[in-house]
Protein backbone atom coordinates (compact mmCIF):
# COMPACT_ATOMS: atom_id res chain seq x y z
CA UNK A 1 0.00 0.00 0.00
CA UNK A 2 1.36 3.22 -0.67
CA UNK A 3 2.07 5.88 1.61
CA UNK A 4 0.12 8.81 2.14
CA UNK A 5 2.85 10.98 0.91
CA UNK A 6 2.86 8.97 -2.33
CA UNK A 7 -0.60 8.87 -3.00
CA UNK A 8 -0.98 12.61 -2.49
CA UNK A 9 1.89 13.00 -5.12
CA UNK A 10 0.22 10.70 -7.52
CA UNK A 11 -3.48 12.63 -6.76
CA UNK A 12 -1.66 15.90 -7.85
CA UNK A 13 -0.23 14.36 -10.76
CA UNK A 14 -3.23 13.39 -11.99
CA UNK A 15 -4.86 16.80 -11.68
CA UNK A 16 -2.29 18.39 -13.32
CA UNK A 17 -2.34 16.28 -16.26
CA UNK A 18 -6.46 16.43 -16.12
CA UNK A 19 -6.25 20.10 -16.40
CA UNK A 20 -3.49 19.99 -19.50
CA UNK A 21 -5.73 17.08 -21.19
CA UNK A 22 -8.63 20.16 -20.87
CA UNK A 23 -6.63 23.02 -22.14
CA UNK A 24 -5.81 20.88 -25.08
CA UNK A 25 -7.52 20.72 -28.45
CA UNK A 26 -6.09 17.29 -29.47
CA UNK A 27 -3.72 14.65 -27.96
CA UNK A 28 -2.16 10.97 -29.42
CA UNK A 29 -1.01 8.06 -27.32
CA UNK A 30 1.75 6.28 -28.95
CA UNK A 31 3.71 3.01 -27.81
CA UNK A 32 7.61 4.51 -27.76
CA UNK A 33 9.23 0.74 -27.13
CA UNK A 34 12.02 0.81 -28.53
CA UNK A 35 13.24 4.61 -29.37
CA UNK A 36 16.73 5.26 -28.42
CA UNK A 37 17.92 8.43 -26.93
CA UNK A 38 18.97 10.17 -30.15
CA UNK A 39 16.12 9.42 -31.78
CA UNK A 40 13.76 10.82 -28.54
CA UNK A 41 16.13 13.66 -28.59
CA UNK A 42 15.14 14.64 -32.25
CA UNK A 43 11.67 13.74 -31.55
CA UNK A 44 10.90 16.31 -28.89
CA UNK A 45 12.88 18.34 -30.00
CA UNK A 46 10.48 18.55 -33.03
CA UNK A 47 7.31 18.13 -30.82
CA UNK A 48 8.38 20.86 -28.63
CA UNK A 49 9.15 23.23 -31.93
CA UNK A 50 5.20 22.81 -33.18
CA UNK A 51 4.59 23.50 -29.24
CA UNK A 52 3.36 20.31 -28.84
CA UNK A 53 3.79 19.03 -24.90
CA UNK A 54 4.95 15.23 -25.06
CA UNK A 55 5.54 13.29 -21.44
CA UNK A 56 5.73 9.58 -20.66
CA UNK A 57 2.95 8.89 -18.46
CA UNK A 58 2.02 5.43 -16.06
CA UNK A 59 -1.07 4.12 -17.67
CA UNK A 60 -2.85 4.38 -14.49
CA UNK A 61 -2.18 8.09 -13.86
CA UNK A 62 -3.22 8.55 -17.17
CA UNK A 63 -6.32 6.64 -16.96
CA UNK A 64 -7.71 8.51 -14.12
CA UNK A 65 -6.46 11.71 -15.68
CA UNK A 66 -8.22 11.10 -18.67
CA UNK A 67 -11.86 10.26 -16.62
CA UNK A 68 -11.03 13.62 -14.53
CA UNK A 69 -10.80 15.36 -17.46
CA UNK A 70 -14.39 13.90 -18.89
CA UNK A 71 -12.29 12.62 -22.38
CA UNK A 72 -15.12 9.74 -23.34
CA UNK A 73 -15.03 6.62 -25.73
CA UNK A 74 -11.31 5.97 -25.11
CA UNK A 75 -10.15 1.79 -25.54
CA UNK A 76 -8.85 0.81 -22.54
CA UNK A 77 -6.27 -1.49 -24.41
CA UNK A 78 -4.98 1.90 -25.87
CA UNK A 79 -4.00 2.42 -22.18
CA UNK A 80 -1.39 -0.99 -22.06
CA UNK A 81 2.20 -1.23 -22.84
CA UNK A 82 4.55 1.88 -22.76
CA UNK A 83 2.89 5.04 -23.12
CA UNK A 84 3.55 8.19 -23.93
CA UNK A 85 1.17 11.46 -24.79
CA UNK A 86 1.41 14.38 -26.68
CA UNK A 87 -0.79 17.05 -26.16
CA UNK A 88 -1.35 20.30 -28.62
CA UNK A 89 -2.95 23.61 -27.29
CA UNK A 90 -3.07 25.08 -30.42
CA UNK A 91 -2.83 23.11 -34.08
CA UNK A 92 -4.98 19.30 -33.81
CA UNK A 93 -2.79 18.25 -36.85
CA UNK A 94 0.41 19.31 -35.58
CA UNK A 95 1.24 16.48 -32.95
CA UNK A 96 -0.48 13.85 -35.10
CA UNK A 97 1.50 14.86 -37.93
CA UNK A 98 5.05 14.30 -36.78
CA UNK A 99 4.47 11.51 -34.72
CA UNK A 100 2.96 9.50 -37.65
CA UNK A 101 5.52 10.24 -39.76
CA UNK A 102 8.05 9.10 -37.22
CA UNK A 103 6.34 6.01 -37.01
CA UNK A 104 6.08 5.52 -40.65
CA UNK A 105 9.96 5.88 -40.49
CA UNK A 106 10.03 3.97 -37.40
CA UNK A 107 8.45 0.43 -37.25
CA UNK A 108 8.85 -0.23 -33.27
CA UNK A 109 7.02 2.91 -32.67
CA UNK A 110 3.72 2.63 -32.82
CA UNK A 111 0.87 4.62 -32.80
CA UNK A 112 -2.18 3.99 -30.07
CA UNK A 113 -5.16 6.24 -29.76
CA UNK A 114 -5.85 9.73 -29.63
CA UNK A 115 -8.86 12.85 -29.38
CA UNK A 116 -9.60 15.88 -30.54
CA UNK A 117 -11.86 18.54 -28.27
CA UNK A 118 -12.17 15.63 -25.59
CA UNK A 119 -13.83 12.79 -27.98
CA UNK A 120 -11.18 9.83 -28.62
CA UNK A 121 -10.44 8.62 -31.79
CA UNK A 122 -8.34 5.30 -33.00
CA UNK A 123 -5.72 5.00 -34.72
CA UNK A 124 -6.76 5.15 -37.88
CA UNK A 125 -8.58 8.56 -37.38
CA UNK A 126 -5.11 9.68 -35.72
CA UNK A 127 -3.26 9.07 -39.27
CA UNK A 128 -6.27 10.93 -41.10
CA UNK A 129 -5.77 13.97 -38.97
CA UNK A 130 -1.96 14.08 -39.79
CA UNK A 131 -2.65 14.06 -43.26
CA UNK A 132 -4.66 17.43 -42.81
CA UNK A 133 -3.12 20.34 -44.11
CA UNK A 134 -1.08 22.82 -41.38
CA UNK A 135 -3.66 25.66 -39.98
CA UNK A 136 -1.35 28.25 -42.01
CA UNK A 137 -2.31 26.64 -45.32
CA UNK A 138 -5.98 25.75 -44.64
CA UNK A 139 -6.25 29.75 -44.12
CA UNK A 140 -4.61 30.46 -47.77
CA UNK A 141 -6.55 28.13 -49.40
CA UNK A 142 -9.59 29.71 -47.64
CA UNK A 143 -8.53 32.96 -49.23
CA UNK A 144 -7.74 31.93 -52.03
CA UNK A 145 -11.24 30.89 -52.46
CA UNK A 146 -12.52 33.97 -51.25
CA UNK A 147 -10.44 36.17 -53.65
CA UNK A 148 -10.72 33.73 -56.44
CA UNK A 149 -14.54 35.69 -57.41
CA UNK A 150 -13.42 39.18 -56.92
CA UNK A 151 -10.46 38.31 -59.06
CA UNK A 152 -13.25 37.09 -62.08
CA UNK A 153 -15.06 40.01 -61.13
CA UNK A 154 -12.71 42.29 -62.00
CA UNK A 155 -11.25 40.83 -65.13
CA UNK A 156 -14.83 40.70 -66.66
CA UNK A 157 -15.28 44.32 -66.00
CA UNK A 158 -11.74 45.07 -67.38
CA UNK A 159 -13.01 43.36 -70.44
CA UNK A 160 -16.47 45.42 -70.59
CA UNK A 161 -14.14 48.74 -70.07
CA UNK A 162 -11.44 47.68 -72.97
CA UNK A 163 -14.53 46.49 -75.37
CA UNK A 164 -16.10 50.30 -74.39
CA UNK A 165 -12.65 52.03 -74.91
CA UNK A 166 -12.34 50.05 -78.71
CA UNK A 167 -15.99 50.71 -79.54
CA UNK A 168 -15.46 54.06 -78.67
CA UNK A 169 -12.38 55.07 -80.27
CA UNK A 170 -14.28 53.48 -83.61
CA UNK A 171 -16.71 55.42 -83.56
CA UNK A 172 -14.29 58.64 -83.09
CA UNK A 173 -12.29 57.45 -85.97
CA UNK A 174 -15.45 56.85 -87.85
CA UNK A 175 -17.16 60.02 -87.78
CA UNK A 176 -13.86 61.71 -87.92
CA UNK A 177 -13.16 60.53 -91.57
Amino acid sequence: MPSEKILAQKKLVVKELAGKLKDSCAGVLVDYKGINVADDTQLRRELRDAKVHYKVIKNKLLLRAIEEAGITGLNENALTGTTALALSLEDPAAGARILCKYANDNKFFQIKAGFVEGQAIDKKMVVELARLPSKEILITRVLVGLNAPICGFVTVLNGAIKNLAVVLAAIAEKQSA
